[in-house]
């Protein structure tokens, strides 16, 4: 798994660092991930379940964010998507995202 460099986070995951630990190892974990979409779509939703698939392991997706349920997850891309709007003026979220871990090495 790659993991964005300045992950978001719901308020309810409890324990990040072991979150992470399990999407990275395959183990199972009962959260949503919020992925950077391959297509020109700008984010994914996943539940985590979907990552255990033998596709993923070759073709690992980069997790944005982590929420424990799917209503924490679409609250996480609305915060997103308007932090890219006060700072970039549009809605084009993969290029603030791209931008934004540039900007802060």
């Amino acid at each position: 798994m790659k993991f964005y460099k300045y992950l978001y986070i719901g308020d309810t995951v409890t324990n990040p660092q072991k979150v992470k630990w399990k999407l990275k190892h395959h183990a199972g974990v009962q959260v949503y991930v919020i992925t950077a979409a391959t297509s020109a779509d700008q984010l994914e939703i996943f539940h985590s379940a979907y990552l255990k698939q033998r596709y993923y392991r070759y073709h690992p997706p980069v997790i944005v964010g982590i929420a424990s349920d799917y209503g924490e997850a679409v609250q996480i891309i609305m915060k997103i998507t308007q932090e890219c709007l006060e700072n970039t003026g549009n809605c084009n979220l993969k290029e603030y995202l791209k931008r934004k871990a540039k900007e802060q090495l």
